[in-house]
């Protein structure tokens, strides 16, 4: 749902990149999980705000700048049992992380490996059968044509040259 990037003044605050459609949306859970390497541990958020285009937020046990620091670079995720139903039509990125990829003339790309968010649009990485070879495939309508969590599997409009 985000990671902790810097230290935000000398309170223990700190400066969060989330990873959610919308930044204050992470505001709405008391309890984060921090991790690094699968390493979790559970911390409560004192408090949390938006600060300008960016999130900020306090957590128990952090007091000081230092405190702060020592946590940058650990992902910030929640309980998925606390996340709401998606919409129809869309989709949580752990849900889409494995899924096969094949385009429209059945040619396999792969697996989803991960997920780019660069701006413009999400993309997928899908690493190749043989694990070496990924391909780069943007997450837009005129290019997905059908994900089925069901079946494993998401269709794409998207040759297997580009």
């Amino acid at each position: 749902m985000g990671r902790v990037t810097v230290p935000f003044g000398v309170r223990g605050w700190m400066k969060i990149h989330t990873l959610t459609d919308d930044p204050e949306s992470l505001c709405d859970y008391p309890v984060w999980r921090l991790g690094r390497n699968g390493n979790w541990r559970e911390v409560r958020v004192i408090a949390s705000k938006l600060q300008g285009n960016f999130l900020v937020a306090q957590l128990e046990g952090v007091a000081d700048r230092e405190a702060a620091a020592a946590l940058r670079g650990s992902d910030i995720a929640v309980l998925r049992a606390e996340l709401p139903v998606a919409d129809e039509g869309e989709f949580y990125w752990a849900d889409l992380i494995g899924l096969g990829v094949v385009n429209i003339e059945q040619h396999v790309f792969g697996r989803v490996a991960r997920i780019l968010q660069t701006g413009a649009n999400d993309v997928l990485v899908v690493a190749g059968e043989a694990g070496s070879d990924e391909t780069l495939i943007p997450f837009i309508a005129d290019v997905i044509k059908e994900v089925d969590l069901k079946s494993g599997r998401i269709v794409v409009d998207w040759g297997e040259d580009y």
